[in-house]
């Protein structure tokens, strides 16, 4: 099975991280990484991304032991567009979270157009941080949790 997941993934943290695990259980991942262009008009907050290439590189080295322990292949390709690659035919499944569950159906509706199978949207559930909001990149970025969650004492 061929799995599309996609974001900016800066920083990666525990969400992303059961993002993965839950797509190599599924099969073969391509990770549609956003591009430099793309990467601040899918923020819901304003703050700088890392640029692609900085991002692709620490990606590949979160998926690599992931991919390991399943014995799964991985491919980081460049995101242009937010339906990207998972409107390609290849895929089977979409691995999503709870905010982008929606992009999913609008990708579907774009596999129909195209004549594809619809993919299966897979919502992987958020990870909570300890004080019981999600992880995310920009609460890492502003300082307040760290990456595995924890509330940041100094903040």
């Amino acid at each position: 099975m061929d799995v599309a997941l996609g974001g900016t993934f800066d920083p990666v943290h525990d969400g992303h991280r059961r993002l993965f695990k839950r797509a190599f259980e599924l099969g073969d991942v391509t990770v549609g990484l956003t591009s430099d262009e793309l990467a601040p008009k899918t923020r819901s907050s304003d703050r700088q991304v890392r640029s692609h290439d900085d991002r692709k590189e620490t990606l590949a080295t979160e998926l690599e032991p992931i991919a390991a322990e399943y014995d799964r292949e991985f491919e980081i390709r460049k995101l242009e567009s937010p339906t990207g690659i998972a409107t390609e035919p290849q895929f089977d499944y979409l691995v999503v979270s709870p905010e982008t569950r929606e992009g999913g159906a609008q990708i579907n509706e774009i596999r129909h157009e195209r004549g594809h199978d619809p993919l299966e949207v897979v919502v992987v559930p958020h990870v909570l941080a300890d004080d019981g909001d999600i992880i995310s990149s920009t609460r890492i970025v502003n300082g307040e949790i760290d990456e595995h969650g924890a509330v940041r004492d100094d903040k």
